[in-house]
């Protein structure tokens, strides 16, 4: 048994006092020991938490050597897929550029690219898709970054499983765009001077902001809580979802609105 410092007492007896091994007295400095011990401890906690920021600085330390999530080859090889398939000829490479810029204006937030939509939905994502692309775009390269800005970060799995579908959506969607703008000339063509002027007169409309629009496409209004937009975001992937034969366009929109609301 070793001798506990702390249970000494200075009113004992000199004869009692603890002996060592070889005969002679254990002189001690309790208050020294005390504080030798607390210093120890300090020493470890300070040790602790210096190994503590050492790991989270790892761990947040983006790694050099972290493959890209998208190359060269599987964009060649999506493309050469969709030239495969039925429909494949009606697309244009104009109208899917066209399509993209479209899908970035609808989607949330509205200024966006599909290069900065992507990165903000996985980090790095639309970066690498648009050096796998490289600077020349060719209509099979412009028809994945369509397949992107559709499907976002589900437009992999849709290309490699189904690249089917993916040309069919695209063609509904080149068609529908091109009737929107016929129409939209048309009505701007039957415009008269006057009715030109009492436009020009009405006050424009208050610009409705991202948040608003977001919340419109979950079916709530401003003030919604979190609660209300999580059980409204399940019930509405639930009836939009692709694999339950919902439109890929609405699950997408639905997607996009409620990332934008809990961000």
């Amino acid at each position: 048994m070793g001798f506990d410092p702390r249970q000494w007492s200075p009113h004992r007896d000199m004869a009692s006092w603890p002996r060592s091994t070889s005969g002679q007295r254990v002189t001690s400095n309790v208050e020294a020991i005390l504080r030798e011990n607390d210093a120890l401890r300090r020493e470890v906690k300070r040790l602790q938490q210096e190994l503590e920021r050492a790991r989270r600085s790892q761990w947040q330390q983006p790694s050099a050597q972290a493959p890209a999530r998208i190359s060269s080859e599987q964009v060649q090889a999506w493309g050469a897929a969709m030239a495969r398939q039925p429909g494949w000829s009606q697309l244009r490479q104009v109208a899917l550029d066209a399509l993209i810029d479209q899908l970035n204006r609808n989607s949330f937030p509205s200024r966006l690219n599909l290069q900065q939509r992507l990165d903000r939905l996985v980090s790095g994502l639309g970066t690498d898709l648009l050096a796998a692309v490289g600077p020349r775009t060719t209509k099979k390269t412009a028809a994945v970054m369509a397949a992107f800005a559709l499907y976002g970060v589900r437009a992999s799995e849709w290309l490699e499983e189904d690249p089917a579908r993916v040309v069919s959506e695209l063609c509904q969607l080149q068609t529908q765009s091109s009737r929107r703008q016929t129409q939209a000339n048309r009505r701007q063509t039957r415009r008269t001077r006057s009715d030109r002027r009492t436009t020009d007169r009405e006050p424009s409309a208050a610009a409705v902001s991202e948040e608003e629009k977001a919340l419109a496409v979950l079916g709530l209004q401003v003030g919604a809580t979190q609660e209300q937009i999580k059980q409204a975001f399940r019930r509405l992937v639930k009836r939009h979802h692709p694999d339950v034969g919902g439109s890929a366009h609405a699950f997408r929109r639905v997607n996009e609105a409620y990332q934008q609301l809990m961000a």
